[in-house]
């Protein structure tokens, strides 16, 4: 198996494009996420549809950096773990 270092140089790793299998459940929450939203602008006049199109937006992009964070912080933690490993494993008796 080729190492993660070299898939993720080569880009067969991409960990922004990473697919998130959806289930039946969360399939049914977006569509109805969608459904309430049509709904909504179908109300709306066009300035305050225009309004209820960048406050999405702007939850979106909360969203994203905070996944972002997220992630850099998980990947930061098995880092700093393998480090430690790596230290203690030079403590250990060759057999």
């Amino acid at each position: 198996m080729e190492s993660i270092l070299r898939r993720l140089y080569n880009g067969s790793v991409i960990p922004w494009e990473r697919r998130n299998p959806k289930n039946e459940e969360q399939l049914e929450i977006v569509r109805q996420i969608e459904r309430e939203e049509r709904y909504f602008m179908e109300k709306l006049s066009p300035d305050d549809c225009k309004r209820f199109q960048e406050l999405s937006n702007l939850y979106l992009s909360i969203s994203k950096e905070d996944e972002e964070n997220t992630f850099i912080y998980g990947f930061t933690l098995g880092a700093l773990l393998m480090q430690e490993i790596m230290e203690e494993s030079k403590v250990l008796p060759k057999e």
